[in-house]
């Protein structure tokens, strides 16, 4: 089966699934399994220039929305060079990938008729792991091993959290998405804090994220700890980045994490997320994780 993958969470699960070998087209942003863009045609490129900062993308996807432009540019000579059997694509958030309805008018436009398309939606971190035996039962390869391992270090990682809590309130934890403007988390970054060991006092669950206003987050009473996951950057932004939130919340603690590949990508290394996470929030009842997922901060 040749796949072609419109969304790096679907690359990563076809990897973990054993399946990378099948992979004929990937984004621009599939970093994994690591290596990926070297050897696979990538099809999907983003209208973001490169260096900009939080501000000027903020600025950048407001205009293109305004203007009706997109924010991912589709190449489909390449798609239908690469003749995929199968298109996995999503229609979760047209500002973190190529949506669904843009690859089903390329696959009409290119007479690909026969090709299947599967959509990966999930909202939720039930959502993610129904979404991956969802799609590893589409390509004929059974995901049961995979969630097996998912799911007993989630185990391990609630036990230890409980013997951590025990008697203890959990420590209360503001997410920042964004900083420039600040963004409220949504879909499973609520849950994945809960799972961590912390009580999360912004986001939706389920739902999507929502700017907010530093006058608001900075009232009332402080947050225990500020997670800075900026969406779609690494850990070394997410540093940089939590300086200036730093300076608007002097005197908390302050974590950045690798969001890109532990928080945002809908994926297997959600778990390694919360596991960091919660070494991060619990850090005498957590091993540490491997170096370059999180870092303290202040």
């Amino acid at each position: 089966m040749r796949i072609a993958s419109l969304l790096p969470a679907a690359t990563e699960i076809v990897g973990a699934l054993g399946r990378s070998d099948d992979l004929v087209a990937v984004t621009f942003e599939c970093d994994h399994p690591a290596g990926v863009r070297d050897r696979v045609p990538v099809v999907v490129r983003s209208a973001l220039a490169d260096g900009m900062t939080p501000a000027e993308i903020d600025a950048c996807v407001r205009d293109r929305a305004a203007a009706g432009l997109p924010m991912y540019d589709l190449d489909r000579e390449v798609l239908r060079a690469a003749a995929p059997d199968v298109v996995v694509t999503q229609d979760l958030c047209r500002v973190c990938a190529l949506p669904g309805a843009t690859v089903a008018e390329a696959l009409d436009e290119l007479g690909l008729d026969d090709v299947a398309v599967h959509s990966y939606d999930p909202h939720t971190l039930d959502g993610v792991l129904d979404g991956i035996a969802a799609l590893g039962t589409a390509l004929g390869t059974d995901p049961a091993p995979l969630l097996a391992d998912l799911r007993a270090r989630l185990d391990a990682v609630a036990d230890a959290v409980a013997d951590a809590l025990a008697g203890r309130p959990r420590p209360r934890v503001l997410v920042l998405e964004w900083t420039d403007p600040p963004f409220l988390p949504g879909h499973w970054v609520p849950e994945l804090v809960r799972r961590a060991g912390g009580d999360p006092v912004s986001g939706t669950d389920g739902g999507r994220s929502v700017p907010a206003a530093w006058e608001e987050l900075t009232a009332g009473p402080r947050p225990d700890a500020v997670v800075v996951t900026p969406c779609g950057f690494g850990l070394a932004d997410a540093c940089a980045q939590a300086e200036s939130v730093a300076a608007r919340l002097p005197g908390v603690p302050l974590v950045a994490i690798d969001s890109a590949s532990y928080v945002v990508r809908a994926a297997p290394r959600l778990v390694d997320g919360i596991e960091a996470l919660a070494h991060a929030l619990h850090p005498d009842a957590v091993p540490a994780p491997p170096a370059g997922r999180v870092a303290r901060v202040a």
